[in-house]
This record gives structure tokens, sequence and C-alpha cells, in this order.
């Protein structure tokens, strides 16, 4: 099921020359959870592909910055985004866990996910005992997470309808500044929400022109709790299912930097994550198959490996470019998941034991690379441009055993099922693109007009293999050739001293998948088939976003409003009709439209500034509103989150620190179908502490759900009848205790 490379043992090599190591993260700064109040003036890359401040971006993007998550005890993507009303984090009860991101809306693999720049695996998930996740990322590893909101193909291309989130690595300049040759800090933690244990330790060290960075991470514990209280086996079950989780990642980098301005960088990276569940809610008796599951366990495996190789030039000087930067990379992601059901069955049969493995595997080659050039006097221009090249290779495979003990015969038939089997052929994906982007200031920049392109070419060459051709005899595979251009036009506008106005427009598009293109299985015994589709067109999406800020020395606030229409949807596995044997055929088309339009707000106050009296208090919220519409069945779209806001207090003092947080979020109002659960509203509180009781030490603590309050979090709840008996299994777990210890010198 596996295919072990040099890469991979490399990784995982270097691994276990440290797992002696002592565990823990660094000691986070001496920033408050409070200390936003000029969130405005962040510094992101993602949105511009330049250093630019969140306030003079064109369009919605947030920073979260490293002490930002250890102060708040983020242990994972879901909290990464507990406080970013627009952004869900989307997960499935009893095995998998979490999922991906949803952003305005849109979710899957139509939201880029990178880190470093490079893209993180896809997506892929098929019947009841598959789904490879994108949950691929340390955050131990991060120093900065930014998200930009809305269509961003005209930077990134393909998979950016519903926009981007950006891990950003540490490096050991974070750690090296003030002169300093050497660092050490670890940090231990608990999260009571799945009795989970965590540590991590990062060392940098450098010299003159070398430098380095280790970082060792451990995390382990048990399921995820909910409010369920029905206990035992079978459907009723709305309890987790028992679980015992680990996982452990590394990060090293090592710097050279022969001058002053130019910095070579290798980095070495990999993650990996096992998971053991005991199914006990697909146990007991199954009317559909009149067997009774006496036993059924799972056990899942997700690793991610990548190593790249980068040049930063800031002091170019050429007449091409000023500066520039590039890498070199290779990314191996893998998910492996294996399933055993020990059933008693009506005789003659008694007794058997199925088993299933499922296997994901995408490797990825490629090359980026960036050039930025300025000129101009009274008009600035500040330009960058580059290309980004990947070759990418899928491979997905699904094996099954029948074993019967009282004969010890075993078959790989498992109906509708003859084992090995691809649900798509081998794909290889070819993309190579170039893009230029402009930023031109007039007025001394209070007035700054930002137009940009990106073409985009996407190959897809799928191909024949033993496993797929005899499960799929005489079927004609599908190859692509796909070229898009996607523009954008933004603009911010400084008119008066504390405030901006700014917008734009973006087209959006998202190549057609391998697993869409080139389905492949028949199943006479169902009487069904699905075909290939060489036809399907990419996904595009056109929108607008108009917003205004207001960046003070007390306070910052970002209202905004946008519109996105999305055109040429994939519904996969379409039923289209019957072919000349009688079986109903299926095949993945372009049908679908739609539509989502919404508002967003963000503001902070140093309360302090107003008054002495005040002194190192401060207040900030967020808020999105949106709504969404299938144009093609003329019905609301089950995605778009509800009305979500947030709001905390905070009292930062010199030693110490704490805030108050609260999530809200109202009904779900709008459903696809009026038979389907409406998620009720909810308010949840969040208490947090921290003190430095030492130079370089520091203890954080939070207490969350404070109230006990039951409820489900939008991303959680999948679309059931409004009279399931087992809503419970969606709910959020309750009244939780997290901490942590992080000691540096």
């Amino acid at each position: 099921m596996k295919r072990p490379t040099l890469l991979t043992a490399a990784v995982w090599l270097a691994l276990a020359g440290h797992a002696r190591a002592e565990t823990a993260a660094d000691a986070a700064s001496s920033s408050s959870p409070g200390a936003g109040a000029h969130e405005l003036e962040r510094i992101q890359v993602t949105a511009t592909r330049s250093e630019r401040a969140v306030a003079d971006v064109p369009n919605t993007v947030s920073v979260i910055e490293r002490e930002e998550l250890d102060d708040r005890l983020v242990r994972d993507i879901r909290g990464l985004v507990r406080y970013e009303p627009g952004v869900t984090v989307t997960s499935s009860f009893g095995r998998f866990g979490l999922g991906g991101f949803r952003i305005r809306g849109l979710e899957g693999n139509r939201v880029r996910i990178q880190t470093d720049g490079i893209p993180v695996s896809d997506a892929f998930s098929i019947g009841s005992f598959s789904n490879a996740n994108r949950n691929v990322v340390d955050l131990d590893t991060l120093k900065q997470v930014e998200i930009a909101r809305g269509p961003s193909s005209s930077l990134y291309g393909s998979d950016a309808l519903g926009g981007v989130v950006s891990f950003i690595t540490k490096d050991p300049s974070d750690y090296l500044d003030d002169g300093k040759d050497a660092y050490f800090g670890f940090r231990l933690g608990y999260d009571g929400s799945w009795n989970g244990l965590f540590g991590n330790a990062t060392t940098a060290f450098g010299g003159e022109q070398w430098s380095g960075l280790v970082s060792v991470s451990h995390r382990q514990g048990q399921e995820t709790e909910n409010q369920g209280d029905v206990a035992g086996i079978g459907g009723t079950r709305t309890l987790p299912n028992p679980q015992e989780r680990d996982g452990h990642s590394l990060l090293t980098k090592l710097v050279f930097a022969p001058s002053e301005g130019q910095r070579f960088r290798l980095t070495v990276e990999g993650n990996e994550d096992s998971a053991d569940t005991d199914l006990l809610t697909q146990q007991g008796y199954q009317s559909l198959t009149r067997a009774t599951h006496d036993r059924v366990i799972a056990r899942d495996h997700q690793t991610r490996a990548r190593v790249a190789f980068a040049h930063e030039w800031d002091d170019l000087s050429a007449g091409f470019a000023d500066s520039l930067d590039w890498q070199v990379y290779r990314q191996d992601s893998e998910t492996t998941q294996y399933t055993r059901e020990e059933r008693t069955l009506p005789a003659p049969t008694l007794r058997d034991i199925r088993e299933r493995a499922f296997n994901f595997d995408q490797r990825t080659y490629g090359l980026q690379a960036n050039f930025r050039k300025g000129f101009g006097a009274s008009v600035r221009h500040d330009l960058i441009y580059g290309l980004d090249i990947a070759r990418t290779e899928t491979r997905q495979k699904r094996y099954g055993l029948r074993t019967f003990p009282l004969t010890g015969v075993s078959t790989p038939v498992m109906s509708p099922d003859t084992f090995p089997v691809r649900d798509f052929p081998i794909s290889r994906t070819k993309t190579a693109a170039l893009y230029v982007q402009d930023e031109i200031g007039f007025a001394d920049g209070t007035f700054r007009l930002v137009p940009g392109l990106r073409v985009d070419h996407y190959r897809l060459d799928p191909r024949h293999d033993a496993i797929f051709d005899t499960d799929n005899p005489g079927l004609a595979l599908a190859d692509i050739r796909e070229t898009a251009v996607s523009p954008k036009l933004g603009m911010v506008w400084r008119f008066a001293p504390a405030w901006s106005l700014f917008g734009g427009y973006a087209h959006g598009f998202r190549s057609p998948p391998y697993n869409d293109v080139n389905i492949g299985f028949t199943n006479v015994q169902f009487g069904y088939t699905a075909i290939a589709n060489p036809d399907l067109k990419p996904e595009t999406s056109d929108g607008v976003e108009l917003g205004v800020r207001y960046a003070g020395k007390a306070a910052y606030a970002s209202l905004s409003g946008y519109y996105n229409r999305y055109d040429d949807f994939i519904e996969s596995m379409r039923f289209i009709g019957y072919n000349d044997d009688g079986l109903m055929v299926y095949q993945s088309q372009n049908i679908s439209e739609a539509q989502i339009h919404g508002v967003e707000f963000k503001a902070g106050l140093d309360i302090g500034a107003l008054s002495d009296a005040w002194h190192g208090w401060s207040l900030r919220g967020a808020a999105a509103w949106s709504r969404g519409e299938d144009r093609s069945a003329d019905t609301p779209l089950d995605s778009v989150d509800p009305l979500t806001a947030t709001l905390g207090l905070a009292y930062d003092a010199p030693s110490w620190g704490a805030e108050l947080a609260g999530r809200f979020v109202d009904r779900k109002r709008r459903l696809s179908d009026p038979a389907y659960y409406r998620q009720p509203g909810y308010g949840v509180l969040d208490l947090y502490a921290h003190w430095n009781f030492a130079p370089g030490a520091r203890f954080n603590v939070g207490v969350f759900n404070l109230g006990d309050r039951t409820y489900i979090e939008a991303g959680d709840i999948a679309l059931v009848l409004d009279t399931s008996t087992t809503l419970a299994r969606y709910t959020a777990p309750g009244r939780s205790l997290s901490a942590s210890l992080a000691v540096s010198w």
C-alpha cells in the first residue's frame, strides 16, 4: 500500500535522531491576548505576494501571529480560526475528524492551503471507509498564518476560488536577533477537550553566515469529546467512538547568507499522525446485510514530507529586478486507512472477517520564482512577476479481503467490488503559470491601483494500469489541456490620515479534477456504471469587494462587503441516463451556478490609550454575515454559515494578563431542504490568562465553553433530517481546560 521513498525515509530518520530531545514549544512573547489593537499594521505577504501591511491590501486578509497561537492555546486548525468569522473548519463524526477550511461558503479543494508557498495535498473521499483530509500541518512549526478571503487565482491559480490559507514556518532569524548566536525553548501542554498532551522543542543557532533551526513536536491523546449521552453500540450511540491519537513533526532549516542581502535556505519538514478507533457506532445488527458486527476497528495513518531549496536576493538591483526569490521543492503526502469488521451471519456462512484498506498518495515536484522591480517618481510602480511550475502524480487504491474463519478460505470479492480497485486511474497533472502584478501609487501613495494577471496552463495525463483496466475493461481515458486567464484589479485610497477605501474585482478558476474527469467503475449487480468526461470545463468565479478601514492610534476597524458569482461548478457522479446494456450511467458534469454575498467587520480598541485609568485594557471583535444561492436549483447553499460574531475584552499587565472572549452564532435559517435540521444559535464564552513568572518563562491557561453550553459548530453538522435522534453526536465539547508551560533562553 505504501511506496517508501528516499525523501520520506530521510525525513523520518532525521526525526528519529531527535526523538530523545526534550519536547515542548517556544516561550511566547510578552504580548497579551489583547495586544492586537493595531491589527491592521501587521505585515502580510499572501494577498499581494509582497510585504504589505494589512491596511494597504485591496482585499480582506487576516494575520494570526505566533504569540496569538500560544496565548489562545491553539492546537489545531479549528482553534486557529475560532475567532475568525467567515472562516470555518469542517469535520466529521466517528473517525476521520477535522477536514479543511471553508471560506465564504466554499470548502474542500476550492480553498488553497499552502506551507511556505507550497500547496498541501488534495482532499479525497469515497464511501464510508476512505477519507484523505487536508489537516496535515503541525501548527507548532509555524510563526504566522495568513488567510486571504475571496478569489485569488490571479496570484495562485487553480484551487483558490474561495481564498488562500497560508502557513509560514519558523526561521532561524526569528530567534537570533539582537546579536544572539543560540536559542533554545520548549513548551509542554495539555488540552482537555481530547485529553491531549503535547510538547515542542525548538533550537536555533547561527554565526556570521550560517544559521540553522530544529523544531521537534509530539502529541498524543484520545477522541475529541462531545456532549452526547447515549453509550453502547450501534446507530443510536451519540458518544464519540473511543480513539487513541498520536502524532509528531519535524522542521529543520539550514541557512547560508553569503552577504547581507542574500540567503540560501534548505528546508526539511515532516509531519505524521496516526489514530486507532474502536467504531462502536458500526457494531451490532445491520438490517441491510442481516449481519451482526461483533467488532469494528480502524487504523488511520497520514504523512507529509517536504524538501525545499530556496534563494532570496534582496539587493540584486538589476535592470529586470531589484530583488528576487525562488525555490525548488518536492513534497510527498500519503493517507492509509485500514478497517476490519468481524461479523456473525445467518447460516450457512456463520462468520466472516472483512478487511479494507485505502491508500491515497500524492507526489509533487515544483519550481517557483518571484521578481520585484520598483520604478517611477511622481507615479510609483512596484512591479512583481513570476512563474509557478509543478508536476503532481496522484495514486489512489482500495484493497479488500473477506476471510471465513471456519474454513480458512479468503476472497478479494466484497460486493460490489473485486479488489484491488482504483476509483480513478493513476493521474499525472502538470501546471505552468506566469503572473504579473503592478502596484501603482499616485499622489505620494495616497491612491494605489493594483492590476494583476495570471495565465495558467493545465495538463492532465491519466495512465492505464492493470488494476484500473481490470475493473474498467475498455474504458477510454480522457486527458485535458486547459489554459485559463485570471485578471484582477484592486485599489486602496487613503482619503484621510487614518481612513482608507479599498476594493476590487477578481476572477478565479479551478481546473477539472482528475477524479471527476476519469471516474471509472461498473457495477452490473446494482445496475450502474460511471464514465469519463473529457469535456469538463474549469469552474470559474467573478468577485467584487468594497470596504473601508480606519487605523488610528487607539483603534482600528474594517468593514467590507463582497459579491461572488460562480459558474460551471462540477457535480460529481450525476445521473445522465441509461446505456445500451440497460445500466444507469453516471458522469461528472458542469451544471451548478451559485452566488454568495456578504458583509464582514473587524475592529479593536486600546482602551488604555483613551485614559490612563484604563491602562492595559483592550477590546476587539469581529462579525460576518453571508447569504448564498444555488442558482441552478434555486435553493439556498447549505455550505454558507449563519451570522457569526466574536468579542473579546482583555487586560495586560507587565507580567500577567487575561482575556474573556465570546463566540456568538445565529440560528441556521436557510437550507436547501426544509426537512434538514436547522442548527440553533448559541453563545459561548472562553477565558484565557497568562503569567510571565520568570525571565523567559511563561504559563498559559484557558477555560473553553465557560458556561458548559451544548451547541453544534457550523462545520460539524452534516445534512441530517430534523427528526434525527443522534444530533448530539455533532455537539462540541463541554467545559474544558487547556494549559501550557513555556521556557526559553
